[in-house]
């Protein structure tokens, strides 16, 4: 349904995140399905982003693996979401293949206010450059947050400054 979605917005540019559970990625019929999903939307394959977690990687990590790298081999970018809590292992970084690491909002809610999660943050950031990977920060909710984010190299972010949730087709402006 996604990929359906997005085939239709008139900017070819916008692309689609779906979040993806340990389950699918372990369900040998995944791929088969994702490449069908493209196939019958005519979506190019570069405006899919798949979103996994660090915990969606534990259960089957070869499996896991292996998947993703088929998938990104058509064209399907993988996103790290939620990266920082939970699970979290360099080791993912190093051994999966990751286009983009998503900064959880939890180091960026207080990012101004604790001088620690702005560390950890800037630290994300100066990591997932080094390994040649874009950054998303989640939940960005003031200008201030924006700004500093920004200033440390963050490309993408997302969050109620932005605007909240809507059904697509609700959505204006560039879509």
């Amino acid at each position: 349904a996604a990929c359906a979605e997005a085939a239709g917005w008139s900017n070819p540019n916008l692309s689609v995140s779906v979040n993806v559970s340990s389950r699918q990625l372990g369900d040998p019929t995944f791929n088969e399905r994702v490449r069908e999903a493209l196939r019958r939307s005519g979506l190019s394959p570069a405006r899919l982003v798949l979103e996994v977690t660090e915990s969606g990687l534990i259960d089957n990590p070869a499996r896991a693996h292996d998947a993703l790298q088929e998938l990104r081999s058509l064209g399907v970018r993988v996103s790290m979401d939620d990266f920082g809590t939970g699970y979290s292992s360099l080791t993912h970084l190093k051994h999966f293949p990751i286009d983009t690491l998503k900064i959880d909002r939890a180091f960026v809610q207080d990012l101004t206010l604790d001088v620690r999660n702005a560390i950890i943050a800037t630290a994300f950031m100066v990591l997932a450059h080094c390994l040649d990977m874009k950054v998303v920060a989640e939940g960005v909710e003031t200008e201030v947050q924006f700004a500093h984010l920004r200033a440390e190299g963050c490309e993408e972010v997302q969050g109620y400054l932005f605007g909240r949730p809507i059904p697509a087709p609700q959505a204006v402006g560039p879509i």
